[in-house]
């Protein structure tokens, strides 16, 4: 039977177009999630090109065109690209000059020019006359699918990362990136499928580029923001918040005063799925502020000084949950830093923190008593005081060749995780394996997380955190560095220890400013990056055998064994 079709009204809705092509049944059997929760993708034929002339304006047709008929997780940008990518791949495969296709579509030959290079997408007759022009179906040239050698520049585009990351931070303008992608050579395309496919191989996901991206971020502002810390002054002015050490108290009375917050010290209790987060919030207009019943009171208060921290600096896209549970954007990632930077600068504030260290640095002893005297002065957790140090130390003291680490550690494993790091002035030697090694347990990093476990197992009146320094030569390499480490359990009771590090290139600046850098007291030690890849010999702390070590001077001699041939010859 003929199918009858009433013209409908269009109100400017996605909802309601999508009702009128659910009830003309516009929809292929495929899903594909659309931004506004439906589930739906519609049909690229010559059948829907005719009716939706019936149904809608030229102008709405470009429009369910640009939404519907591409994949709608991809942004308007990436499809004008991709879109530009293939009619300009086109035409060089069938040998048509940029003129000849601009008269036979009827389009300016500049007009042309801005598709090809990703600043246009033309509207539904123009595609349709451009598809003609080029022996290809409309399907095909509004589709997803490209030729084989663009594949690898689509695959990119289609994870949407020319968009999450902010390339302007990095001095990158787009637009000349487009341009290099527009052209495409080989080269370029093989590339990007070599980063995909490493990728792939090594389990890496998009998260891993955003935080990546966020490291280089910090390290090329030298991890200072002087932004955030004026946000940080007149949040204190603002609250009258003068007093230190800092109180959760004072901060619960702030977000609940002025941010209408309710806040749950107990809120995961009744959740046993999420007991190993230390916090949710739930968004609304009172935003709700689930914190972990075991929390200590330095977390607690890190937790609520971030969320101050958002809310004075207007940030709304930002991780709910205090550990990440998912990346959404590189923004995201770079707005859950900024507001770990509020808190760390809210509890220890520039100009006192300055004068406290100085003191410290211009003794010529080690003193881990003084260090954690500061903790307990600012009543701070130490890897929030070690953030602050990498905060402060480059722009007011002139270290800027020095790096940050986080080990973990469960009870009853011989794992150390390196879940955190940060390296100014570029890749310092004890850096992240992304291979499974197993990092030298000669790193004080590592030393001091045993030496705590076996203290806390030992003693009944003990401290719950240690301090240790250590000056660490690298095998192989003529760099040294003074280390300095603090150990603790992740809370109260846990299995879980951390060690959080602050390690110094030993240079004339860090004589110049820590005077105890070659206090007879600090033990040095030779160490390895990993054990795979350590050339020691008599290591009593080996956790692994020197496999990768093993292959490069097998690989050595060989090289040895053919150019002594050919010197023979």
């Amino acid at each position: 039977m003929r199918q009858t079709y009433k013209r409908e009204s269009y109100k400017s809705s996605e909802n309601s177009l999508i009702k009128i092509f659910r009830k003309y049944q516009f929809f292929s059997e495929t899903p594909l999630a659309l931004g506004s929760g439906e589930c739906c993708y519609l049909k690229a034929t010559k059948k829907f090109l005719a009716l939706s002339e019936f149904f809608f304006s030229a102008k709405i047709r470009h429009q369910l065109t640009l939404r519907y008929m591409t994949r709608p997780s991809i942004r308007e940008s990436a499809v004008k690209l991709l879109f530009g990518l293939k009619i300009r791949q086109l035409r060089a495969e069938k040998n048509i000059s940029q003129s000849e296709l601009a008269e036979k579509a009827g389009l300016s030959v500049s007009y042309l020019n801005e598709i090809e290079k990703g600043k246009k997408l033309p509207k539904v007759e123009k595609i349709a006359l451009l598809a003609d022009a080029l022996g290809v179906s409309y399907d095909w040239l509004v589709s997803l699918q490209t030729q084989k050698s663009l594949m690898p520049v689509a695959e990119l585009l289609r994870t949407n990362l020319l968009e999450e990351l902010p390339l302007e931070f990095f001095g990158i303008d787009k637009s000349q990136l487009f341009d290099i992608l527009s052209v495409a050579p080989a080269k370029l395309n093989a590339f990007i499928n070599t980063i995909i496919e490493i990728s792939r191989n090594y389990g890496m996901k998009v998260e891993h580029i955003y935080f990546s991206a966020l490291r280089s971020y910090q390290e090329m502002h030298e991890n200072y923001f002087d932004d955030i810390e004026q946000q940080v002054e007149a949040c204190k002015q603002q609250y009258g918040i003068h007093q230190f050490p800092l109180h959760a108290q004072k901060l619960m009375h702030i977000l609940k005063e002025f941010y209408h917050y309710q806040i749950e010290e107990d809120g995961l209790t009744q959740q046993p799925e999420l007991q190993e987060l230390r916090s949710v919030t739930l968004k609304g207009k009172q935003p709700r502020l689930l914190l972990n019943k075991d929390l200590s009171e330095t977390q607690k208060c890190f937790i609520l000084g971030r969320e101050l921290g958002f809310q004075f600096m207007n940030i709304s896209d930002r991780s709910y949950t205090t550990s990440w549970v998912e990346v959404n954007s590189f923004e995201q990632a770079v707005n859950n830093f900024k507001g770990s930077y509020f808190s760390c600068a809210l509890f220890l504030p520039r100009e006192q923190f300055i004068v406290d260290l100085k003191n410290i640095f211009q003794s010529t002893t080690f003193s881990s008593e003084l260090l954690l005297a500061l903790l307990h002065k600012y009543q701070v957790a130490p890897e929030l005081f070690y953030h602050r140090l990498t905060n402060l130390l480059p722009r007011f003291f002139g270290l800027r060749e020095l790096f940050f680490l986080r080990f973990s550690n469960r009870a009853g494993t011989e794992l150390y995780d390196l879940s955190k790091e940060l390296h100014l002035s570029g890749l310092q030697a004890p850096h992240a394996s992304m291979l499974n090694e197993h990092y030298c347990r000669r790193w004080v990093s590592i030393q001091i997380i045993k030496e705590l476990r076996d203290r806390l197992l030992s003693e009944s009146n003990r401290s719950d955190i240690l301090c240790k320094a250590q000056r660490s030569k690298y095998y192989g390499l003529d760099k040294e560095y003074l280390i300095i480490s603090m150990a603790k359990p992740s809370f109260k009771g846990s299995p879980v220890i951390h060690s959080v590090s602050i390690g110094f290139l030993v240079n004339s600046a860090l004589k110049k400013s820590i005077r105890f850098w070659n206090d007879p007291a600090i033990p040095i030690r030779l160490v390895g990056e990993t054990c795979e890849r350590c050339m020691a010999t008599d290591c009593e702390s080996r956790a692994a055998e020197p496999t990768i070590y093993r292959q490069e001077q097998r690989v050595a001699n060989l090289k040895a064994a053919l150019e002594a041939l050919q010197r023979e010859d």
